[in-house]
This record gives C-alpha cells, structure tokens and sequence, in this order.
C-alpha cells in the first residue's frame, strides 16, 4: 500500500495556491453583494483543490503512459515524479486520480443542487478539462492548448463558480478579474513548456513551446505576463476596477526580475518561478478587491 506522504506528495500540494486565490477572487467580488456562506466556501476550495490535484496526478500518468515523462526528463530532474521515481505504480496512480475525480464530482453535485446549478456545469467542464489535458483521444497539451485549457479552469471557470456558489449567479465583474490572473497561471505551463522543448520535440508531441519555438515563446511569455499587468491598469483608468487594485504593480520587479533571467536560459525551475510571481500578483489583486469593499478609493 502507498503511505499517505507519498498520495499527499504526488498531488503536488504545493500547486494549490492557484485554485484556493482563483476561489478567493470569485468570493471577494461575491462579498460586494451581500454576506458570504463560509461553510460553502470551505467546501468550494476542497472541490477545487481535489479538481487540482486530480489534473496533476492524470498529468503524470498519462505523460509517463504516453512516454513523454522519462527518467531524463527535465520535469524529473527537479522533482520526484511519482511512477519514475518508484513512488506509486501506474495503477495506484490512475486509482488515486480517479478517487479524486469522485470526491469532485460528489462536491460539484453538492454545490449544484443546494447553490447553484452555474455550479454543476462549470465542474463538469472543469472535470472534463482535467481528464482530457493529457488523456487522448484530445490530449490538448500535446495539440498546443494545454495553457488555454489552463486559462478557462483557474480563470473564469474557477473565479466565476466560486462567486456563482455565494450569489447562485453568473458575474460579468467576476469573469473580469479572472483573466488576468488565468492568464498568469496560463504563463506557469507555458514556461514548462518553453524549459522542454528539446525533451518534448523528441517524443514527438506538440506544445506551444515546440510549435513557435524558445525565441518565439519568449516573446509569447513576455506580452502575455505584461498584458496581466496592462489589463488591469487599463481597467483601472476607465473606472471598471479601483485604484486599489493598482497595489499588483508591487509585483513587477519580480516579473521583470524573472523575464531576464527567461532571457539567457530556461532554468529547470521555470514553471515553479512563474507560480510564484502568480501567487504574489494573486494576492495582491485580492488584497486590493477588499480594500476597495472596505475602503473605496475617494
């Protein structure tokens, strides 16, 4: 039997940040209507975080299944990967994976009966994303649209089903603040693609890095991280978000920081490096949201 350090461990727990500010952001614009259900937010971020993690354990079942994960592959190279690294067999892996879809679907029903039926039909969406990101016959992240399948689920599918679970309703300013972020936490898988395209030309498939190129991926990763940060500075200019939110502006160094050192080299890193520059500009866009709600700019 796999320990439970090695099931917690192969879900990458450490990813989850992206899922629980994607539902801080729905629930923040939420709380400009009215109170907010704690207890159904509780259950909201398991059901995101299970949707999570379940995409990461069939991300490397199906990349070891397909023979794109191999023991040198840059991915294995800065983490244990859980069938090459002797953690789970590809069976134990499946199971898990599949045990994590079950317990979202059982959330997802829950929240879709007793909250919103918005909710119901996101999570299905959301689950058959997961599923589909790797596993053929779509494979989308070897069809080059594994990061705009990234940006649906952690962009408007998350932000706006969260906020659908507290108001039971769709919201044009939740959908509104959720492309920014879906686009930074797009940006993550974009830099592990851009790290293996010599790996991932190889094995033959195709992600948007093998498809444009490291020169051209790096002009894609550059206008995209800056369209983060123009998208809201223009939102802001014309009244659609508040000046608070202008706080995500504390994070630039950091993004300017990370494209130089993108400029000479791919470090192994690279996706664990983007995360961490969506988690800071995550936090400061929810920390701006509720200082608006509590502080309206004059």
């Amino acid at each position: 039997m796999p320990s439970l350090h090695n099931l917690v461990l192969v879900t990458r727990p450490w990813s989850f940040a992206m899922s629980i500010l994607s539902v801080a952001l729905g629930t923040v614009v939420a709380a400009a209507d009215g109170a907010i259900a704690w207890s159904w937010l509780l259950l909201t971020l398991v059901g995101a975080v299970l949707i999570h993690a379940a995409g990461n354990v069939l991300n490397d079942y199906f990349d070891a299944k397909n023979g794109v994960d191999q023991p040198d592959s840059p991915t294995a190279q800065y983490r244990t990967h859980p069938i090459l690294g002797g953690l789970l067999s590809p069976r134990a892996l499946l199971t898990q994976a599949l045990v994590l879809l079950g317990l979202a679907v059982v959330i997802g029903l829950i929240l879709g009966y007793f909250r919103s039926a918005h909710v119901l039909w996101l999570s299905l969406l959301g689950l058959g994303l997961a599923f589909a990101y790797t596993a053929r016959p779509l494979a989308l992240k070897y069809r080059a649209l594994g990061e705009l399948a990234v940006f649906l689920i952690w962009g408007p599918m998350m932000v706006t089903g969260a906020y659908a679970v507290q108001r039971d309703a769709l919201s044009l300013d939740a959908l509104i603040v959720s492309i920014p972020f879906g686009a930074l936490v797009a940006l993550v898988l974009l830099a592990n693609n851009l790290r293996d395209i010599d790996h991932d030309a190889r094995t033959g498939i195709r992600t948007l890095g093998t498809r444009l190129g490291r020169e051209q991926g790096l002009k894609l990763f550059r206008a995209l991280m800056l369209s983060a940060y123009a998208y809201t500075g223009v939102a802001v200019v014309f009244g659609v978000l508040s000046p608070w939110l202008l706080a995500v502006l504390l994070s630039l160094p950091m993004a300017f920081e990370l494209l130089d050192k993108f400029r000479t080299e791919m470090p192994a890193m690279a996706d664990a490096m983007t995360a961490k520059l969506d988690t800071v500009f995550g936090v400061l866009f929810v920390g701006g949201i509720l200082l608006a709600q509590v502080a309206p700019w004059p």
